[in-house]
C-alpha cells in the first residue's frame, strides 16, 4: 500500500495503524504543503528549490518510517525536504515517479545533484511517463516523440546505473505519451 501525500496520517499512532493495514510506501507530500513538508507545484521552467525544509513533524515521520520499514517516496517533494530526508533517513532513497530536470526544467523533476544523492544511497528513480514532465518545452500536450523518453532514461542510467532506474509511470491520471497510454503498451518502450 502506498499513500501519495501524508494528509491521512495525523500523528505517529495513525502511522502505526496504516502500517498495520499494509502501508509500506509513503510520499510525505503531493504537490502542495502538508503538516510534514512542502511539495513542488507543477511549474515550468522552474527548479525544485521552492518552500522550506521538513517540519518537526516531518522529521519525526522520517524516523518512524525508517523504524517501521516504510519507504519514503521523494517524488513531489521540494529540494529542502529532499535534502532533509537524504540526511535523516537510513534507507535507500526512492523517487517512484520522477524525470530528469536536465531534459525538462519542471519543478517536479530531479536535478542531477538529487539524482547523484539517490544513487549514492543505493536508491532508485522510477521514470515518470507524464508528457508535461518529459517534453523539453514542458507543455502539457501528448508526447509524440518516444525518443524523449529514451533521453530521460539514458540520462537517469548515466547517473544511477541500471540498478537505480525503473519505470514509474503515473498512469493514474496524468497525460501519457501517445504511444504509451497504459501498461499494456509497455513492450513498445
Amino acid at each position: 500500500l502506498h499513500l501519495e501525500g501524508a494528509e491521512p496520517i495525523r500523528d505517529m499512532d495513525a502511522l502505526h495503524l496504516w502500517h498495520a493495514m499494509g502501508l509500506r510506501s509513503l510520499g510525505p507530500v503531493w504537490s502542495r504543503p502538508t503538516a510534514y513538508g512542502h511539495g513542488v507545484p507543477f511549474a515550468f521552467p522552474s527548479g525544485p528549490d521552492r518552500g522550506g525544509p521538513l517540519t518537526d513533524a516531518g522529521r519525526a515521520l522520517v524516523a518512524e518510517c525508517n523504524a517501521l520499514g516504510i519507504m519514503l517516496d521523494l517524488s513531489h517533494l521540494n529540494e529542502a525536504g529532499f535534502d532533509d530526508i537524504a540526511r535523516l533517513s537510513d534507507a535507500p532513497l526512492v523517487a517512484s515517479h520522477s524525470a530528469a530536470h536536465a531534459i525538462c526544467e519542471s519543478s517536479r523533476n530531479l536535478t542531477d545533484r538529487q539524482l547523484r544523492v539517490i544513487g549514492e544511497s543505493g536508491g532508485l528513480v522510477g521514470l515518470n511517463f507524464a508528457s508535461g514532465f518529459l517534453r523539453p518545452d514542458g507543455r502539457r500536450l501528448p508526447l509524440e516523440d518516444p525518443g524523449v523518453m529514451i533521453r530521460h532514461l539514458d540520462h537517469l542510467l548515466a547517473i544511477l546505473g541500471e540498478d537505480g532506474v525503473a519505470f514509474g509511470s503515473d498512469f493514474d491520471g496524468a497525460l501519457m505519451p501517445r504511444d504509451l497510454p497504459d501498461a499494456a503498451a509497455l513492450p513498445r518502450l
